[in-house]
């Protein structure tokens, strides 16, 4: 049997489960189809690492799922319960208001954006940042997830750090609070002068991540591409959620922005602007954003 019974992506730890589309892209490789029951949908499950068309790559563990969880809702091989990801799951929907789904049993999953950008969701183990170095030439990662968020998971951050200075990658942190359209647009800036001051080092990708690589994360490299590569909004927005299916939140870029383009201390609020403004800025306003931003690289 070939193909999907519900739209289902698998990375490199996790997926994102979207509505039922047209038939899915073809695989480079060969595949194994699963029906794992205890998640309730089919699920294309390759022997290897895999590239799908659309570019969305995974890891996948070679050892298989526990079954049964520990009393603290996590399995002995470090995955977390259904029910922690149900509950994330749920409030994500709720406050983003969109259909995307995280599932950290499956593992790490990313997107290579541009030559320099891949976006993702977060490293559960050390072992994801060798994968990382060893296949996608990553050399820097920019963290946008508070300490509780990697708490929530159980992810042992310390080792993962610990493992970025060991093989030469520069580990970033810019934490932003999960589901917060507000923060997102306050921690912007910084965010987007580390991404980019890395680029800019050129020493090799740079893998932006929060939990899911479903909000914080897409936006802070739609919010690069509008700022820095001459994109308007829509164009950054469109570019980046054609390669991986999510739904960051534009009105916390379009803030943002206006935070930055503002020279007028008497200006128009932003909340009394109409839907569309600061969807596109002109050349002086983009420069003046820019300069502004690489002010703030060593905040």
């Amino acid at each position: 049997m070939e193909g999907l019974l519900c739209r289902v992506f698998c990375f490199s730890s996790s997926s994102v489960l979207f509505p039922p589309p047209p038939p899915p892209p073809l695989l480079e490789e060969s595949n194994k189809i699963i029906s794992p029951s205890k998640y309730g949908f089919h699920i294309w499950m390759p022997r290897k690492n895999f590239r799908l068309k659309k570019k969305i790559s995974c890891k996948v563990p070679e050892s298989e799922v526990e079954e049964n969880p520990t009393k603290n809702g996590v399995t002995s091989t470090g995955n977390l319960s259904k029910s922690r990801m149900e509950e994330y799951n749920i409030a994500m929907k709720r406050m983003m208001r969109n259909p995307f789904e995280y599932h950290h049993v499956l593992g790490m999953n990313y997107t290579l954006i541009t030559e320099d950008v891949i976006v993702g969701s977060q490293p559960q183990k050390a072992e994801d940042i060798d994968h990382l170095k060893e296949q996608e030439n990553v050399a820097y990662i920019l963290n946008l997830q508070q300490d509780k968020d990697v708490e929530y998971w159980g992810i042992d951050l310390p080792s993962i750090v610990k493992r970025c200075k060991e093989i030469g990658i520069h580990h970033m942190r810019r934490p932003a609070r999960d589901f917060d359209p507000e923060s997102l647009r306050s921690m912007l800036p910084k965010a987007v002068s580390s991404l980019e001051w890395a680029i800019e080092e050129g020493k090799g990708k740079v893998y932006v991540h929060c939990t899911a690589g479903l909000g914080r994360a897409p936006a802070t490299a739609i919010a690069y591409m509008f700022w820095f590569q001459g994109m308007d909004l829509n164009t950054a927005y469109c570019t980046l959620t054609s390669k991986r299916p999510c739904g960051p939140n534009k009105r916390a870029i379009r803030g943002a922005t206006y935070d930055l383009a503002k020279t007028d201390p008497w200006k128009e609020p932003f909340d009394s602007l109409p839907d569309y403004a600061f969807e596109d800025v002109a050349d002086w306003e983009r420069k003046l954003i820019q300069d502004r931003v690489r002010a703030l690289r060593n905040t």
